[in-house]
């Protein structure tokens, strides 16, 4: 990375803190400051100064690579958030809400969140058998990280 084309850290800094996206921090920098850059390169800042990763990764709570597709549908983001949780990461106010109304409904309606990558929704809500252990239905080989479909 090109330390020329960091033009603020401080402001860099401040984009993390708000949760910014990477591709948010792209259109940004180009608006901005007509400088191009590439979602790597926020990446690799972020990484360079230690900055928390943007993603909590919990293979329990997300024990599938999930496509491209799926990768923002509603489950995985309420399994994210509640990964943060978890860490004792802070949630806005509205995300505390949403993931409580969610976690409410899995547990009124009896249900496990299930990953089928092969179907169009992705993420499917089924009913709670005596070898789910948590909010998700275990897949029999776990596949790990994000697929980069």
């Amino acid at each position: 990375m090109a330390a020329s084309k960091i033009v603020d850290e401080t402001e860099v800094l401040r984009w993390f803190e708000e949760g910014r996206t990477y591709s948010w921090m792209v259109e940004e920098y180009r608006r901005k400051y007509n400088i191009e850059t590439v979602p790597s390169m926020w990446g690799n800042f972020r990484r360079r100064r230690g900055l928390d990763r943007r993603l909590t990764r919990d293979e329990e709570l997300i024990p599938w690579a999930v496509k491209a597709e799926h990768r923002w549908s509603f489950p995985v983001i309420m399994l994210r958030a509640e990964a943060r949780r978890r860490e004792g990461k802070e949630l806005t106010e509205a995300d505390a809400v949403r993931l409580a109304s969610w976690l409410q409904m899995l547990d009124e309606e009896n249900a496990v969140v299930y990953y089928d990558p092969d179907t169009e929704e992705g993420f499917h809500y089924v009913h709670r058998e005596p070898s789910d252990r948590d909010i998700v239905r275990q897949p029999a080989t776990k596949t790990g990280r994000q697929s980069r479909d």
